[in-house]
Formats: structure tokens, C-alpha cells, sequence
């Protein structure tokens, strides 16, 4: 089973003028590597990959992989037309990747048993570790834990993205040993790193980021009173950058900071004045 550990960045898609942006991309994943993260995540729901084609996804996945060791790049991969999806998933691995982020077809809302034969079915065309994204907020598909476990036990199955709100579900896959279980929802990171998850998806890292990776590494080394400290100062930037929709927050603070600038496509929209009004200060808090 391949081991995901630490803090990975899904990282956002800048543009101009309708455009990827592929400099600041550039400038962007140059600064996250600086900050230490474990690993880079292309193509994710922070990445506006639904708003992408599959050659402006495949572009920005070639684009970071210019910079970043392929061990240390997961590519998101998302549909609802499995054909299509699979046909994709052949053109990705094309390319060397750590593995790849696949969510619960959306819309669709499959049967559990519908759920099992999607993700093995991914999991025998895939020739790098999968990590099962399990998001029903996003998804409209609530796993039950049998179905999850049964999932999991896929050889090719290595890791869980867990946004699924359930602390049973969690501390079952933890119990389980065959998967890493990585921390998808940033306020519950403290938490889920405690309890034994081996890392973090957090795009909140895109800013503060080596306050993260602190974090991440206080809990590895046992340091909790100064992890819990690390983690209860980020928190006011976690709540604030998730104050609107994900990532338009993100990407108005890595804009105050030079970094990108602040575009998204529609139908999302910047944040808001009262947004940014909020983030000057929090990063003023920050420097």
C-alpha cells in the first residue's frame, strides 16, 4: 500500500482573462514546495476542475508536473459518465502520478452496491494508488461503513479523502489498516491527526502553510500541547477562508500576497469586499 502523509495541497487553477494562468501556477506551486508540503493535488474541487475541460485538466497537470516530483502529484479525477471517465483516467496515467482522487460519481446517487462496483472498477484500471474522495455534501452519495470497508480493501485502494462528517466511518477505516485516512475537512485536522490520520487535503494550507506542515509534524513527533496551540491559532483563517464558497477565498488571499490573482469561472464568484475586507486583516494578523 502506497503511504500518503502529511499535508497535500489541492491547489487552485488561477486564470486571466478566462485563461489558466499557467505563470502564476507556476509561481504558486514553486512557493508551496518552499513551504514543505508533502505533496500537490491537480485537478481537485479546489482546483475548479469542474469548470476545466479535460485538456485544460491534463495542461494543468502537465504544468506542476514540470516542478514537482511525480511521487509527490495526485491528479483529481471526476465524472459521471463512467466511459468517459475511464477513457480519461488512461489519458492521465499516460503520465507519471502518485495516484489519483476519484469522488462518488455525482448527481447520479448510486446504490451502495453501485457505489462498490464504480470504485473497484476504477481501482482494476488504474495502475497508481486511488484515493477514494468521500464528500456527499458534494457528491449527493452517503456511503454506509460496510460499503466503505468493503471498498477499501481494495489492493489498489491506499488512501480515503475523509470529508463524510461521520466519526464512526472515520475511526472504522482507522481500525481497518488498509487505507491511509487523510483529513479532508480543515477544522476537523487537529482531530483526525490525533486520532491516527496520516495527514491532511487542506486547502486553507494554500496560505499560513507552514503552519500546517508544523502542525502535521508536532503530532508525528508527539508534541501535542504545541500542536494544539498551532492548531488553535489557525483556526480564525480556517473559518474565514471558508466563509464563502471554496475558493474564492483562497484565491483573494494568495492575490493580497502577490501570488495569483483572484479570477474564477463562472458560475463562481470573487469574494466579496466584506471578504477581503476580513482577510486584510486576518493576514495582517499573520505576517
Amino acid at each position: 500500500m502506497s503511504s500518503f502523509q502529511g499535508i497535500w495541497v489541492p491547489v487552485v487553477t488561477p486564470f486571466h482573462d478566462g485563461a489558466i494562468d499557467f505563470i502564476a501556477l507556476r509561481r504558486l506551486v514553486s512557493h508551496l514546495l518552499e513551504q514543505h508540503v508533502a505533496g500537490i493535488m491537480v485537478c481537485t474541487t479546489t482546483g475548479e476542475a469542474a469548470a476545466l475541460s479535460r485538456e485544460e485538466q491534463l495542461a494543468v497537470l502537465d504544468a506542476v508536473l514540470q516542478l514537482v516530483p511525480a511521487h509527490r502529484v495526485v491528479m483529481g479525477l471526476a465524472g459521471n459518465n463512467q466511459i468517459e471517465l475511464l477513457q480519461f483516467q488512461s489519458e492521465i496515467l499516460k503520465r507519471p502520478v502518485a495516484g489519483l482522487l476519484v469522488p462518488a460519481p455525482g448527481y447520479i446517487r448510486p446504490s451502495q452496491a453501485g457505489l462498490e462496483a464504480f470504485f473497484r472498477t476504477v481501482a482494476d484500471a488504474s495502475g497508481v494508488p486511488i484515493i477514494l474522495y468521500d464528500i456527499p455534501y458534494r457528491t449527493g452519495a452517503t456511503f454506509e461503513q460496510a460499503t466503505l470497508l468493503n471498498i477499501v480493501a481494495h489492493p489498489r485502494i491506499a488512501a480515503i479523502k475523509d470529508c463524510g462528517g461521520n466519526l464512526g466511518n472515520t475511526l472504522a477505516l482507522l481500525a481497518s489498516g488498509e487505507v491511509d485516512v487523510l483529513c479532508g475537512e480543515d477544522l476537523q485536522m487537529f482531530n483526525a491527526l490525533c486520532l491516527g490520520a496520516s495527514g491532511a487535503i487542506a486547502a486553507s494550507a494554500h496560505v499560513q502553510t507552514a503552519q500546517f506542515v508544523a502542525l502535521w509534524q508536532q503530532v508525528r513527533d508527539n508534541q501535542l500541547a504545541e500542536a494544539r496551540a498551532t492548531f488553535l491559532s489557525l483556526v480564525p483563517l480556517i473559518n474565514t477562508l471558508f466563509m464563502e464558497p471554496n475558493p474564492a477565498p483562497v484565491k483573494a488571499a494568495l492575490a493580497l500576497q502577490g501570488l495569483i490573482g483572484s479570477e474564477l469561472r463562472a458560475p463562481m464568484q470573487q469574494a466579496s469586499d466584506v471578504m477581503l475586507v476580513r482577510l486584510r486583516e486576518r493576514l495582517k494578523h499573520t505576517q
